[in-house]
């Protein structure tokens, strides 16, 4: 076996796969990559058994018969990194290890028999869509900072994918707080499908998707989703467990509106933020007149007030939250103005934005404070 190829051949696919390849690993083959070359191509597996993800490239070489063997995915991704831009890599068995050989450097690696290395089950999907990359994206980036983490409610940690008659809904919370986006895709759902996908995978399709109008293809299986581009193949088991009525929870009677400047807004809860109390980081917003005022204090009996003007002129409000769950809404959207609805100091507030493809919604429970 020897093979020749360019860094950036190898280094792509690498790192597309090595957030799922985890350094401490119960099983010493999952702290390896599976390398195949088949047809001209360059592929490479990582798996932690939950999160299967295979990184592709074009392979220049031929190669024959096709070639399967595995490498410590860390240590081959920093050597690759290590070298220079476009140096050449040759890639050969010397008894029971690998070597990699590019100009005067050498190394010597351990492998592990491709039998080990754990094969993702081949299943048959029950529904399939295709949607732009970009979409795909933006519905998860507005989406997963509302999933909970380490909850012992476990469907929390994760992510609801609900697909209805051409439309895809995402949403996630921990319980304090909601997200909720939407857009139009085309799809055949003849009735309402809910699965939830597991906090990890999300992290590692927000690093693998990109801004761009290239689609992928979502499939759903029994237990999993998989979800291929040109260069990438993901697949993730999905949680087990019934999602919260979401729709319970979002408050659809509130009588008192307000629309805000989203950047304005922003900074003055950012400078709040600096005095909030750090466990709690409570802020309280009082709206009468034209006016919303926001202050905040803490145990050291520093305080801060902001001032911003507002078209308010109904009962005067006074409602606390936790901060960082608005910064979190700010720092999501896009759109100039926020629209607020409330209905009572002790009642979740409503939180809006439309876009051109995703109609966005968050809820946020208020705090005492």
């Amino acid at each position: 076996m020897k093979i020749n190829l360019q860094r950036e051949t190898l280094l792509k696919p690498l790192q597309m796969v090595i957030g799922v390849v985890e350094r401490k690993q119960s099983m010493p083959i999952l702290a390896n990559v599976l390398l195949s070359i088949k047809e001209n191509k360059l592929s490479i597996t990582g798996t932690d058994t939950e999160v299967e993800l295979i990184g592709y490239t074009d392979f220049i070489s031929e190669v024959n018969p096709p070639l399967d063997f595995t490498l410590p995915g860390r240590k081959l991704m920093d050597i690759c990194r290590a070298l220079p831009e476009n140096a050449p890599i040759e890639l050969y068995q010397d008894k029971a290890k690998i070597v990699l050989r590019s100009g005067r450097s050498r190394f010597t690696l351990s492998t592990l028999p491709v039998e080990e290395f754990p094969n993702g089950e081949s299943q048959t999907g029950y529904l399939a869509f295709t949607i732009p990359q970009f979409q795909l994206k933006q519905l998860l980036q507005r989406t997963y900072f509302a999933m909970a983490q380490q909850d012992v409610r476990y469907y929390l940690n994760g992510l609801l994918f609900e697909i209805l008659q051409n439309q895809l809904r995402t949403i996630a919370t921990d319980g304090h707080r909601l997200a909720f986006n939407a857009c139009n895709i085309t799809v055949d759902a003849s009735q309402k499908i809910q699965v939830i996908i597991p906090r990890k995978a999300i992290l590692e399709l927000l690093r693998l998707l990109e801004d761009i109008e290239q689609e992928v293809g979502v499939t759903l299986s029994n237990g999993h989703i998989h979800i291929a581009s040109e260069h990438f193949m993901f697949t993730s088991k999905l949680v087990e467990g019934r999602f919260p009525d979401y729709e319970r929870v979002i408050p659809r009677n509130g009588n008192k509106t307000i629309f805000i400047e989203r950047e304005p807004l922003k900074q003055s809860l950012s400078r709040s933020a600096i005095l909030c109390n750090e466990k709690y980081k409570g802020i309280r917003f009082e709206i009468a007149n034209h006016l919303l005022k926001i202050t905040t204090n803490n145990p050291e009996q520093e305080s801060a007030e902001e001032e911003i003007m507002v078209d308010y002129l109904k009962e005067p409000l006074d409602i606390g939250f936790n901060v960082s769950y608005l910064l979190d809404v700010l720092n999501t959207i896009k759109s100039d103005t926020v629209k607020f609805t409330f209905s009572d100091s002790n009642k979740s507030t409503l939180i809006e934005e439309t876009g051109q493809y995703i109609s966005s919604l968050f809820v946020i429970m208020p705090m005492c404070y």
